[in-house]
Order: C-alpha cells, then sequence, then structure tokens
C-alpha cells in the first residue's frame, strides 16, 4: 500500500523572518477577490442602466444593485490584507457610514434612491464615505501593485463625486465620468482573477510583528 503525502507549503522570507501561507490565507484572498468582483459588476450594471436605458424601471433597478455593490465592497473590506491597521478600519467605518446613510436615503425619500442622490447632491456627504473607502482599495492596489486602471481610479472617482456635489460639472462629463469608472472597476476586478494569490497576502511576518508590538489586525 502506498501513501500519499502533501507537498509541503512553501516558505517565504520576510522583512521580519519566514513564513508560510495556508488554506485560510488563501480563502480570504479569493473572497476578497470576489467581493470586488461582484461589486464591479453591480456597479458596472447600475452605470448601464443610468446612462443607456434611463426609465423609471431601470432606475428603481439601481436600487437592489447598489446594495449588491455596497455588500460585497464590505466584504472585500473585511478580507483585504492592510499592514496599517488603523487604516483598515478607518475604511471598515467609512464602508459603514456610506451604508448606513444610503440605508436612510433609500427609505426616507420618496423618490428611488438613485434619483435621491441625483437630485440632492449634499447626500454625497453620507454615502460618499462608502466611496472613500473604495477609493482607498483602489490607492493600496495602485501603491502595492502599480496598476494603471487603479491609480487612474484614485483620482476619478473624488473628482466625480466633488464635482457632482459643488455642481461644477456639466451633465456630458459627469457620464463620462461615470463610464470611465465603471469600466475600469471591471478591468481592475478583472485582472486581480490572474494575479497570483500570495501577492494579495503579502508579508505575513510583518503582520506577525506588529501583533507583537500590539498594532495589528486580529
Amino acid at each position: 500500500m502506498t501513501t500519499q503525502t502533501l507537498s509541503p507549503s512553501p516558505v517565504y522570507q520576510g522583512q521580519f523572518g519566514e513564513f508560510t501561507i495556508n488554506q485560510s490565507d488563501r480563502t480570504g484572498v479569493i473572497i476578497y477577490r470576489a467581493g470586488l468582483m461582484v461589486a464591479a459588476l453591480s456597479f458596472a450594471a447600475g452605470t448601464v442602466l443610468a446612462l443607456f436605458y434611463n426609465n423609471p424601471a431601470t432606475i428603481q433597478a439601481i436600487t437592489p444593485l447598489y446594495t449588491c455593490f455596497s455588500l460585497a465592497l464590505g466584504v472585500s473590506l473585511l478580507t483585504i490584507h492592510i499592514y496599517m491597521v488603523t487604516l483598515h478600519r478607518i475604511l471598515q467605518v467609512f464602508w459603514l457610514i456610506g451604508s448606513i446613510s444610503a440605508f436612510i436615503f433609500a427609505h426616507f425619500d420618496s423618490q428611488p434612491f438613485a434619483l435621491t442622490i441625483y437630485t440632492n447632491p449634499v447626500t454625497i456627504l453620507g454615502i460618499g464615505f462608502t466611496f472613500a473607502a473604495l477609493t482607498g482599495i483602489y490607492f493600496k492596489e495602485a501603491f502595492c501593485f502599480n496598476r494603471l486602471e487603479t491609480k487612474a481610479l484614485t483620482f476619478t472617482v473624488p473628482i466625480l463625486l466633488l464635482g457632482h456635489l459643488v455642481g461644477v460639472l456639466p451633465i456630458q462629463l459627469e457620464q463620462v465620468f461615470l463610464g470611465v469608472w465603471a469600466t475600469l472597476f471591471l478591468v481592475f476586478a478583472l485582472r486581480k482573477t490572474f494575479q497570483a494569490i500570495p501577492a494579495d497576502i503579502g508579508d505575513k511576518s510583518v503582520f506577525a510583528y506588529l501583533k507583537a508590538q500590539g498594532s495589528a489586525k486580529v
């Protein structure tokens, strides 16, 4: 009888020592990327409806798409690997504030959610926290992996939202920015599916060191 042996996990050399990557680490990355993909697809679908099928029925359909986008983004923010625990928590708090704001706007206004946000730019001061959290992911990916699409998104998102908030962007330019955002978000999510999983896990020795210092995420 032959016995099957499992190949040992590769040992990586980190900044503060050696480490290995286990199945739990890999599962976390897969969930992070799946959340990004669902968020990107939901956002793209809502954008297509808003730009090309602008009628009462489709405007109503944007509400569940936004809910799906927001929930998927929350999942990604739970599983993303960020060395700075304070920054990680800030992004999660931003998402929570934005989600609560969206819930309030969606349930305490008679208009469809998308119309409420569009016709009342001041609501961006609430739901904008969700997109600030998303921009944090874009910035992290741009900084860590030098991705062109996330570099562009890091500037595109705040320009569009702040421009609409203060009313300085013409509607045609807003539509262009929104289309670019949706497209690059999809490109980003798709490219993540082909990236090696260990890259998203990062240097686990840094997490271990920070934990030892009492400042790492649990």
